[in-house]
């Protein structure tokens, strides 16, 4: 072990001035050389290490981690910030992980990013706000990486990167210990290189978690077509045709289905409820720190400061409804997954944004679990990626599936 962390710090030494994923720490490999020195010694029994040990785990600096300060992406005085150590970090270092890095955020996990440069090309965004976890394990300096998504900061930075995102259900992993964003949609999820290792992970964070025993059933997708699949660029749109036909080459049933054509309302509710929470999370802050906050976000703050509380309740009510619309039209149809892009399009170009969340927002404002595969290139070799998403609560199945779905579109990276 010793020698494998020498080799991921070297690793680190020669690549992350580029990539600009962790935030600095002097000391880090004298640190984990150390705790992996402890490690062996409070296990040498190899049959009775704990299910993680050794992992090096990657953490979103909006999680609360003991020993690291948490910043948040931010300007203001970390000592605003701190507290108990986060639930979801403490479970992975007791299954053997060791906390490899705090990973670059965006400010408070929303618009204005951090400096991280995405591993496969450094001139375009990683995506966000978890955009340090997704290009920390792009990159190789970690194995499993934890991040928020809100909007679209798990599915979208893994697509982008070129690695497996997994958003679970709204609430199977408890939220304790992280700086919120909006606690009506913030969900703590996962970025790692394989499904396995996501797996392993999320039956140690979720709450209640059910082991599902493999079969040889396929699952049957649905394309949710209409004005939701229309936001999705030109050359998105003409990859995914590609993937779907791959699906059904491999023997996968594809249904398309007209669904989410109020997307532009559900985008609006969406946006007026996370705005409104976000103000609601920073009124304190933000009174005596205003000066401190990046544009966007302040901009984003004032904006949640002008939404009444009738129509946060609307948005709350609404969402309840598109979820239920959606989980209804799946039995009725026999759909056992929505397929559908991951992103908009391949990673931008430049560092001033990371991207648009539109492919992403109606599984975050329905808290419905998602789960990013990557899926070939687009053709200025930047990675694309399937989301595959399921009704609630059924995380375990999810995972299930999405081994042999990305073992068919891996064929095509």
């Amino acid at each position: 072990m010793l020698a494998f962390i020498s080799g991921v710090c070297d690793r680190i030494d020669a690549l992350e001035p580029q990539i600009q994923a962790l935030l600095p720490e002097p000391g880090r490999r004298e640190r984990l050389l150390a705790e992996a020195a402890s490690l062996q010694r409070r296990f040498p029994d190899p049959a009775l290490r704990p299910p993680l040990y050794g992992a090096l785990l990657g953490i979103k600096d909006i999680f609360r981690t003991d020993g690291f300060l948490t910043r948040a992406g931010s300007g203001l005085p970390p000592t605003l910030f701190a507290g108990p150590e986060a639930s979801s970090v403490s479970r992975l270092r007791e299954a053997g992980a060791l906390v490899l890095a705090k990973t670059v955020t965006a400010e408070f996990a929303s618009d204005e990013p951090g400096p991280t440069r995405n591993p496969h090309h450094l001139a375009h965004t990683p995506g966000g706000s978890s955009s340090g976890s997704a290009a920390a394990v792009a990159a190789g300096f970690c194995s499993l990486a934890l991040g928020t998504q809100t909007g679209g900061s798990i599915i979208r930075p893994a697509a982008f990167c070129g690695i497996a995102g997994f958003k679970p259900t709204y609430g199977r992993i408890a939220t304790d210990g992280i700086i919120p964003y909006a606690a009506s949609l913030d969900t703590i999820g996962l970025f790692a290189q394989d499904i396995a290792d996501i797996t392993m992970a999320a039956s140690l964070l979720c709450d209640d978690w059910r082991a599902t025993l493999e079969n040889d059933i396929l699952p049957v997708l649905a394309v949710p077509d209409g004005s939701y699949l229309t936001q999705a660029s030109p050359e998105a749109l003409t990859c995914f045709e590609q993937h779907l036909a791959s699906l059904a080459k491999a023997g996968y049933t594809l249904k398309r289905v007209p669904v989410l054509n109020g997307i532009h309302v559900l985008n609006r509710m969406y946006r007026e409820l996370a705005s409104a929470e976000l103000a609601q999370v920073h009124m304190n802050w933000f009174a005596t720190y205003e000066a401190l906050y990046r544009p966007r976000t302040a901009a984003k703050i004032r904006a949640g400061q002008q939404v009444g509380l009738e129509q946060v309740v609307q948005a709350r009510e609404y969402r309840e409804i598109i979820r239920a619309e959606l989980e209804t039209l799946m039995s009725q149809e026999g759909i056992d997954l929505w397929v559908c892009p991951a992103a908009t399009g391949p990673a931008p170009e430049g560092l001033n944004s990371t991207g648009d969340t539109a492919m992403n927002l109606p599984w975050s404002y329905t808290g419905m679990p998602a789960l990013a595969l990557p899926a070939g290139r687009a053709r200025n070799g930047l990675p694309l990626a399937v989301q595959i998403v399921a009704p609630a609560m059924t995380d375990e199945q999810l995972l299930l599936w999405a081994a042999p779905l990305a073992n068919v579109l891996l064929e095509q990276v």
